[in-house]
């Protein structure tokens, strides 16, 4: 087998279409990948096959040519857009003498990269190990790495075991620690809902601007890069709707056509923040050119993880960059679109006004009196916006005429012990 290099991100990506020609936005979002995991690209490689090759995916003819390609560009790292079986990448590496990846083990190499958070990192690591099982090399004789570079670095061990077994026992180990992590976050799930806040959670493709927006909407100050994966650890803000009501917003990790089986696996724990979520942002970059097919497949994610039927609010970010005629739609918002710029603000005020129509729910029109030792009462009303006229008696009491959601009325009831004879209700 060869010996991998412990450096060299000098990359040749090979685009291979099976029964027809890569798409160009193909061709860019594997480009935008390979960027994203630091490789420096020396040259592009087009192929067509009808079916995949048993040994090299390609035909041999044509990987005589890129073996050609990669001395002439001296390339130390040929990375493939497609699923490659442990044998065609054995076999690709011993002709080309480079080191040979393919698509999903660059987007896990993303991910290693991008893990900060120690569930995040358990995440990755496990789905490395089950991808990387059936690829394990002589030479990598250990579970603590010290080598580097695309496709062999990882948040945690970052050398595979060649033993099978023990590298069986570390994924066991992984998986027992994961379960532990999610019962933890269950626990937090679980003290938010007794909050009674609603979670809105945005979701969307990768590099859509769900970060920025999040920012936006919670007044955070995240860092949005202009990469792929740049979020994957979730986070979680408070979220404050204009009639004073208040929810939690949770920024969730981007998705992206054929996810690896393997992430999504590792990552379900975390989106179950997705699946449990009472709205869905779904923000859409409508700038992409191809942003109608990133809808699909983040529906087909979504769908996936179990998320398909929770309502959802589509959200056209980067309308600024729109073309004319569909910026002019947007901002009109025909067909119930919304169209925001999350950068400028442009748009944000509606959404969040929408974000309110679809979590607020029922209102609770009411009649209030309140005696004069309730003041802590009247003036949380007042905090919320929910006071609609108000009448003083002689004796230092007052009646309110109040409006709010369902969830700020039984907040109310239950912290203040209102009795049904001081408050008479009308549910709208």
């Amino acid at each position: 087998m060869l010996d991998r290099p412990r450096s060299g991100e000098r990359a040749l990506l090979l685009h291979v279409g099976v029964g027809r020609q890569c798409l160009d936005d193909e061709v860019e979002e594997f480009q935008a990948l390979a960027l994203s995991a630091g490789a420096q690209i020396e040259a592009n490689f087009n192929a067509t096959v009808n079916r995949p090759n048993a040994r090299f995916f390609v035909g041999s003819g044509k990987a005589e040519e890129i073996a050609a390609a990669v001395k002439d560009h001296q390339i130390d790292l040929v990375l493939v857009n497609r699923e490659l079986s442990p044998s065609q990448e054995r076999n690709l590496e011993r002709l080309l003498h480079a080191r040979v990846f393919d698509r999903n083990t660059l987007i896990l190499d993303i991910f290693a990269q991008r893990a900060s958070s120690f569930e995040g990192k358990l995440q990755v690591e496990l789905a490395q190990l089950e991808h990387l099982s059936t690829r394990l090399i002589r030479g990598w004789t250990h579970l603590e790495r010290q080598k580097g570079g695309i496709g062999l670095r990882g948040p945690g061990e970052s050398q595979l075991e060649t033993d099978r077994r023990l590298v069986g026992h570390r994924i066991k180990r992984l998986k027992a620690k994961l379960e532990r992590v999610d019962r933890q976050r269950e626990v937090s799930r679980r003290d938010r809902r007794r909050t009674e806040k609603p979670t809105v959670a945005l979701v969307g493709y990768t590099n859509a601007g769900k970060t920025t927006l999040f920012n936006a909407l919670s007044g955070a100050e995240l860092e949005a890069k202009d990469l792929l994966f740049a979020t994957l650890d979730p986070t979680v803000r408070k979220l404050e709707l204009p009639g004073g009501d208040a929810a939690l917003i949770v920024d969730t990790v981007g998705f992206v056509r054929d996810l690896p089986h393997e992430l999504v696996a590792a990552f379900r724990a975390t989106l179950t923040e997705t699946r449990q979520a009472a709205l869905l942002l779904h923000v859409i970059d409508v700038s992409d050119p191809h942003h109608q097919d990133r809808v699909a497949q983040v529906e087909e994610v979504l769908a996936d993880i179990g998320a398909a039927d929770v309502p959802t609010l589509c959200v056209y970010n980067k309308i600024d960059r729109a073309a004319a005629d569909r910026k002019a739609e947007l901002r009109e918002g025909q067909f119930g679109q919304i169209g925001i710029s999350a950068r400028s603000g442009e748009g944000v005020d509606k959404l969040m006004a929408a974000i309110e129509a679809q979590i607020g729910g029922r209102r609770v029109v009411g009649q209030l009196t309140l005696a004069p030792n309730q003041s802590r009462i009247r003036a949380k009303l007042f905090e919320w916006h929910a006071v609609r006229d108000e009448e003083f008696d002689g004796a230092g009491g007052c009646t309110l005429q109040v409006e709010l959601t369902a969830q700020r009325w039984q907040e109310l009831c239950r912290r203040e012990g209102l009795s049904e004879e001081s408050v008479r209700q009308e549910v709208h």
